[in-house]
């Protein structure tokens, strides 16, 4: 394998296959921290969709695993690293180039997700995709999860922004799906197949992204619940009659791990906050959060605040962004990423409160609540082995209710490696097998990605 490697580093630019093993290190792992991630034979970090094509086709003829990667930040440990593999990171991948007559932008892979929102603003338009670590999560990353964030309830998640793709598959070969067009259903919806893949069909070296008008300002509205099923049920009332622009929940866990860090006044003693907003324009904004202030105060709100200035609106909305960080302060965290109906998102934030007081640990939730996605964060510290042991029970557990309540066990996050066992229970074994068919058919060696997803 040493002579092969040499081969490959060959037919690269200088620079481009690190073989370091401080730097190898630091590619083992994802945010996700998988504890069985394995050492990586090398990292390569490519520039050109050509380059990626080299890597897949030495990759392929010798039977090497691939384990594509963009920022890291993954938190389903759809990035770990496996022993004697490539970690192909994207990286260094960061064209970008903006049309603003069609509204599209052209990106490749390792740009981050708020770098693609400055280049849109500089021409006067939006990319509304916002997970809550935009900031440092490749556009890459976010197609192979096909993220969501904090304004897909009105907006959308990944998927509905990707126009066209450029995807190297297993063998080496380059194809162009979709592109800067409106209409266009010509053969097989491809384009959508890759997103969410994660990783395991291709290795996506450009997307034509969508993009729209600027957002109009915000009102927002913020009320605390005594009650986290009140503070749940209110969702549904809201999105009955209308759809906001934001919907979010934060637990008493999560509250008051945020004012821990940032001091704010939030209020301690509540059970339950709500960030709600609504970007309509002209007074069906304001309309709309009146109505959201009046449903939070009928389901027994104990505070309701409503504010129009874009100062005060973002204070609380980077509170509910800086949720998981503040909880992870407490201890290391196993992150969870399941969805339910909305009828049955009461249901499933009550049962993960019995699970943490059941097996005796701290289980924060916050939720894009007005699609029914939520975030358990279980903390717990790993060199205490009973604790480490209760908190795998309580993340499996977290996950069969979710199923239960005919959910799924990720809405944004991917299933990855840690999330697979569980995978089944979901979609079934017809879907598994389908799920088979289309990875032979791509990915023949099974070189992309084995063992994330199915």
């Amino acid at each position: 394998m040493s002579a092969a490697l040499s081969a490959l580093i060959a037919e690269l630019p200088d620079g481009t296959v690190v073989t370091d093993p401080d730097i190898l290190a630091s590619y083992r792992q994802d945010r996700a921290r998988d504890p069985d991630a394995g050492t990586p034979l090398a990292v390569v970090r490519p520039r050109r969709t050509e380059e990626v094509q080299t890597v897949l086709r030495w990759a392929n003829a010798h039977r090497v695993p691939v384990v594509p990667r963009g920022a890291g930040t993954g938190l389903s440990g759809g990035a770990s690293a496996l022993d004697g593999g490539i970690v192909l990171s994207t990286e260094k991948m960061r064209d970008i180039t903006v049309d603003p007559v069609t509204r599209t932008a052209v990106v490749q892979p390792g740009l981050l997700n708020a770098e693609v929102k400055q280049a849109a603003a500089e021409h006067g338009l939006w990319y509304p995709p916002d997970p809550s670590s935009f900031e440092i999560c490749s556009i890459g990353g976010n197609i192979a999860t096909n993220a969501g964030g904090l304004c897909c309830v009105k907006y959308g998640v990944t998927t509905d922004y990707v126009m066209g793709l450029q995807v190297v598959l297993a063998d080496g070969t380059a194809v162009r799906l979709g592109g800067p067009r409106i209409k266009d259903v010509a053969g097989l919806p491809l384009t959508k197949l890759f997103v969410g893949s994660e990783g395991t069909l291709g290795v996506v070296t450009e997307v034509t992204l969508r993009l729209l008008p600027p957002q109009h300002q915000a009102s927002t509205v913020v009320a605390t619940f005594a009650s986290v099923e009140a503070a749940a049920e209110s969702v549904l009332a809201i999105t009955a009659r209308i759809r906001p622009s934001m919907l979010e929940f934060m637990d008493a866990v999560a509250i008051n791990a945020v004012e821990d860090k940032l001091r704010m006044g939030l209020d301690r003693s509540a059970a339950a906050m709500m960030v709600a907003a609504s970007d309509d324009r002209g007074p069906a904004g304001a309309e709309d959060a009146e109505f959201m202030a009046q449903v939070f105060t009928e389901h027994g709100a104990t505070e309701v605040f409503s504010t129009a200035d874009p100062d005060e609106g973002e204070a609380f909305v980077a509170a509910r962004r800086f949720a998981i960080p503040a909880v992870e302060a407490k201890g290391a965290l196993l992150l969870e990423d399941v969805g339910v109906p909305l009828p049955a998102l009461a249901d499933l934030v009550g049962g993960v409160a019995r699970l943490a007081d059941h097996h005796e640990l701290t289980i924060s939730v916050i939720a894009h609540a007005g699609d029914g996605n939520t975030h358990p964060l279980i903390v717990y510290d790993p060199a205490d082995a009973a604790m480490a042991e209760r908190a795998a029970q309580a993340f499996g557990e977290i996950m069969e209710l979710a199923i239960d309540l005919g959910g799924t066990i990720t809405g944004e996050h991917g299933v990855g490696r840690l999330k697979r066992p569980w995978l089944a229970d979901q979609i079934g074994p017809e879907a598994m097998e389908l799920h088979r068919r289309i990875k032979d058919a791509l990915d023949p060696n099974g070189i992309l990605n084995p063992g994330a997803g199915f």
